[in-house]
C-alpha cells in the first residue's frame, strides 16, 4: 500500500482509505468535472472537501499539492509504475483518468485529439468566460457602475454557446460518443443558467441543441451523483 503521508496535504485531510484515489475538491463547475468522471468510470476514490470560501485552498498543505491554489486536485496511490501521482488542473486530471481506465477518450488517434480539442475549448473559453459572467452578473461585479465588462462577457458567452450549438447539430454529444469533453462542459453550462442566473442574459432559450444536450447529460446517474461531491455539510 502506498504511503501517502509523504504528501503534506494528507496532514490536513487524512486519508481514511489510502489505497484509493484521493480527490481534493468542492462541487463547483471545475470541481465536479473530476467527481463526475470518477463516478462515470467507477474508480474507487475518497473525496475531501476543500472549502474555498474559507480559503482552504491557500493553506500550506493544499499549496503543497497545487501551488496555484485552485481545486480540484488528486493523488492517485496507484499511479504510473505503481507509484503515487499527484495532479492538479481539471483537464489534465480528466485525460489521466481516461487513459488510466480506457474510458471516455477514444483510442483512435484522430478522435482522441479532437476530443482533447473540445476539452481545451471548455478550459480556455467556456470556463473563463462563463465565470466572468457569474462575477459581473451575480457576485461583486454586479455593483460596478460600468456595465461594459458584463456586456462583453455575456456577448462572448452567448457566442460560445452558439459554437456549441453548431457542434451539436446531428449528434447527441460533443463527440459522436459521450466523452471527457461532455464531462468538462456540462457543469459550466448548468451553472451559467442556474447558479449564475444568466439564462436570459445569454439567450439560452433561443437555442435548441444545447438545452437538449444539457438535459441528456444531467439525466445520467453518474452526473447526478458527481454534481453533489464533495458538497458542504
Amino acid at each position: 500500500m502506498a504511503d501517502l503521508s509523504v504528501f503534506p496535504v494528507t496532514q490536513r485531510w487524512p486519508a481514511a482509505h489510502p489505497d484509493r484515489l484521493q480527490l481534493y475538491s468542492l462541487n463547483t463547475p471545475n470541481g465536479v468535472k473530476v467527481s463526475i468522471m470518477l463516478e462515470e468510470i467507477g474508480l474507487p476514490y475518497e473525496a475531501h472537501l476543500v472549502d474555498i470560501g474559507k480559503n482552504e485552498s491557500w493553506t500550506p498543505e493544499y499549496l503543497s499539492l497545487n501551488p496555484n491554489g485552485k481545486i480540484p486536485a488528486i493523488i492517485d496511490p496507484n499511479g504510473p509504475g505503481g507509484r503515487p501521482l499527484a495532479l492538479f488542473e481539471s483537464g489534465a486530471i480528466l485525460i489521466y483518468l481516461a487513459e488510466k481506465t480506457g474510458r471516455l477518450l477514444s483510442a483512435d488517434p484522430a478522435t482522441r485529439y479532437q476530443t482533447i480539442q473540445w476539452l481545451m475549448f471548455q478550459m480556455g473559453a467556456i470556463g473563463p468566460m462563463f465565470g466572468q459572467v457569474g462575477f459581473f452578473h451575480k457576485f461583486a461585479g454586479r455593483g460596478y457602475e460600468d456595465k461594459r465588462p458584463l456586456e462583453r462577457y455575456a456577448a462572448e458567452s452567448k457566442r460560445l454557446l452558439g459554437v456549441l450549438e453548431s457542434r451539436l447539430g446531428g449528434r447527441d454529444w460533443i463527440m459522436d460518443d459521450y466523452s471527457i469533453a461532455d464531462v468538462a462542459t456540462l457543469g459550466w453550462v448548468r451553472n451559467l443558467i442556474g447558479f449564475y442566473e444568466a439564462r436570459d442574459l445569454v439567450g439560452f432559450d433561443d437555442l435548441k441543441k444545447v438545452p437538449a444536450w444539457l438535459e441528456r447529460g444531467l439525466a445520467r446517474p453518474a452526473v447526478q451523483r458527481g454534481l453533489l461531491i464533495p458538497s458542504k455539510p
